[in-house]
């Protein structure tokens, strides 16, 4: 069942969204080779109870950590450990975060000092498809509209895999609620968007093929063909003008611009 939250409830459900945005920046903004993924982690858990929220993830279903870390080949649901970052590689990070009732949930793309030209594109083009679904999130829509505008986008147009096992999800009280938000569909398919609906929208598109593998350890998924994948997630409300963005990748974006560690430079990928 779609819960529709009242504008109330909206504006108490932007902070979590906001603190995810920032929880990122912290991250964002020491970023680099030769750190782990546990020091990673650390960082965004410390800054979230720092903040007065919970980390959504932490002991979600038994997940392990505060923060989905997923390098390179690996799609989402990585967890952290001693495996230290280097150089080439890039690291999607998908932060949550729990506060006065409401849930925010936000991932985004990184690229750690020499990263190839393909690798960038990758990470610009699925950036860029998360707009293309925003665009199309607005009351008398259909999920099958955010769904098709990112596929045509990445797939027809670029040649990347949409992966079809994970998708984007409503979002509010409980961290996954209703509707399912998948990145590929048919135009005027699915249910109708309404006002008061909350969706995390966020295109996980992979360089190669679009199917997955499962990892053993009950989390992780990696690209079947090994080729990298990447995943950008905002919060939207539905209303009855503009998709309102309750999450923020703007000090996200400015934390990369004065990093100079980061090897994806914050003009080609700044979109919005």
């Amino acid at each position: 069942m779609i819960q529709y939250k009242t504008k109330e409830e909206i504006e108490v459900m932007r902070h979590s969204c906001l603190l995810v945005g920032k929880a990122h920046a912290a991250v964002a903004a020491v970023l680099k080779d030769g750190m782990t993924t546990m020091q990673v982690n650390n960082i965004v858990e410390s800054f979230i109870l720092d903040h007065g929220g919970i980390p959504s993830f932490k002991n979600y279903n038994g997940f392990p950590a505060a923060t989905c870390i997923s390098m390179n080949e690996a799609v989402v649901h990585g967890f952290p450990g001693d495996h230290v970052l280097k150089s080439g590689d890039i690291i999607s990070l998908d932060i949550g975060v729990y506060k006065n009732g409401f849930h925010g949930d936000s991932a985004y793309t990184y690229a750690i000092g020499e990263v190839p030209a393909e690798v960038k594109q990758l990470l610009r083009v699925t950036k860029e498809s998360l707009y293309k679904g925003i665009e199309k999130a607005r009351a008398g829509n259909r999920i099958g509209d955010i769904a098709n505008a990112i596929q045509e986008y990445t797939e027809k147009k670029y040649g990347y895999g949409v992966v079809r096992e994970l998708v984007g999800h409503g979002l509010g009280r409980s961290l996954h609620e209703d509707p399912q938000v998948p990145n590929y569909g048919k135009k005027g398919s699915g249910a109708k968007l309404k006002e008061g609906m909350v969706l995390a929208i966020e295109p996980m598109i992979n360089m190669g093929v679009k199917d997955v593998i499962h990892l053993k350890d009950g989390w992780t998924v990696l690209t079947k063909d090994r080729k990298p994948s990447a995943h950008f997630e905002h919060d939207v409300c539905i209303t009855k003008g503009d998709p309102d963005i309750l999450s923020s990748f703007v000090e996200i974006e400015a934390a990369e611009k004065g990093n100079g560690n980061l090897a994806w430079s914050y003009d080609e990928g700044n979109v919005k």
